[in-house]
């Protein structure tokens, strides 16, 4: 589009590339999500688990390991919904709802991710109230990178888009 500030243009996409740019935005994540999750199960069967880490704890990194398999779970459902659901097609409908599964599963790795570095910090700070801020921490900054940041740059752009001052 011509006519606007630097930086402010814009194109539409056609569904077609919008699918394959939501499927590939998945597929990029999924081994990250893999690599947690490989490190997840490790962990269990490593010498001192059971050592370090109370029953209570040891319960904790169980439901950290679910919670990444949830996040594996939305990250992968978008092609499984394509492929059976909608095979020779694209739809709006088939964008909208694989978006909100990919963005969804963010949350579950986020808390994965953040519950397993409490543990970890627990055992190398021997404290878990320094342990629990630092997992607070990460959590938060993931928060803002991935959901927070985003939604805060997408009103701002539409306003500039629209030719408002932000």
């Amino acid at each position: 589009m011509t006519g606007r500030a630097p930086g402010l243009d814009v194109e539409r996409l056609s569904l077609d590339t919008a699918a394959s740019h939501l499927l590939e935005e998945c597929r990029t994540i999924v081994p990250g999500v893999q690599a947690v999750f490989g490190f997840q199960l490790v962990a269990v069967f490593s010498q001192g688990f059971d050592r370090h880490l109370s029953a209570g704890e040891q319960r904790l990194h169980l439901g950290a390991l679910a919670l990444v398999v949830v996040a594996m779970a939305l990250v992968m459902a978008p092609a499984a919904l394509h492929r059976q659901a909608e095979p020779r097609t694209v739809s709006g409908r088939f964008l909208r709802v694989a978006s909100r599964m990919l963005l969804l599963s963010l949350a579950p790795l986020a808390l994965g991710i953040c519950l397993d570095v409490y543990l970890v910090a627990r055992v190398i700070l021997g404290a878990s109230g320094w342990a629990a801020a630092l997992a607070t921490a990460l959590c938060a900054a993931l928060g803002t990178f991935w959901y927070a940041l985003p939604r805060h740059l997408r009103r701002r752009w539409a306003i500039l888009e629209h030719g408002g001052e932000p």
